[in-house]
């Protein structure tokens, strides 16, 4: 993914109009790419976590599946692609509802919330995720807080954690 291209964005998330390549080193100051995450809560209501495969950076380490927007993607759009690349899961940008965004170092996370029915077949690409695991959301909150989750998680969690458990437990519709 050495040609993955990002748009960057002010702090707001409004595209300037230059885009940055993937590990191309000195990220712009004061300027952002989007990264959008989705929490998938099936029909029982259990939360998909997904283990991030070896040679990626927090390898062995849990996570909601999550990416970077690709130029000319809207957060949604990549939340969506990722998750399906991820996992094989396919939902729909209208499917989605936000938890939230919070701003680090450079990137903008968007984190949402898609209810599924029933009990998804998943197809784990194996360059991004080694396993998977539907766990109650006090589960992976517990991995976040014991440091199981991948780094930025932790402050991820902290951040979203009540707002996360409302629209996990809250009826789709």
């Amino acid at each position: 993914m050495d040609d993955e291209l990002w748009d960057l964005t002010d702090a707001a998330g409004a595209p300037i109009g230059r885009t940055h390549r993937r590990g191309d080193p000195a990220f712009p100051e004061g300027l952002f790419h989007i990264v959008a995450s989705v929490c998938v809560v099936r029909g029982d209501g259990l939360v998909l976590l997904t283990r991030r495969a070896q040679g990626k950076d927090w390898g062995l380490t849990w996570e909601f599946p999550a990416g970077s927007a690709l130029t000319g993607e809207t957060s949604e759009q990549a939340a969506v692609r990722e998750l399906h690349e991820e996992t094989g899961v396919q939902v729909r940008a209208a499917d989605l509802r936000l938890v939230g965004r919070l701003t680090e170092r450079t990137a903008l996370f968007d984190f949402y919330v898609a209810h599924v029915a029933g009990d998804p077949v998943l197809a784990l690409d194996p360059d991004e995720v080694c396993e998977s695991f539907w766990a109650p959301l006090a589960e992976a909150m517990r991995r976040g807080t014991a440091g199981e989750m991948a780094g930025p998680w932790t402050r991820r969690l902290a951040h979203f954690g009540d707002r996360l458990a409302e629209l996990v437990t809250a009826p789709r519709g």
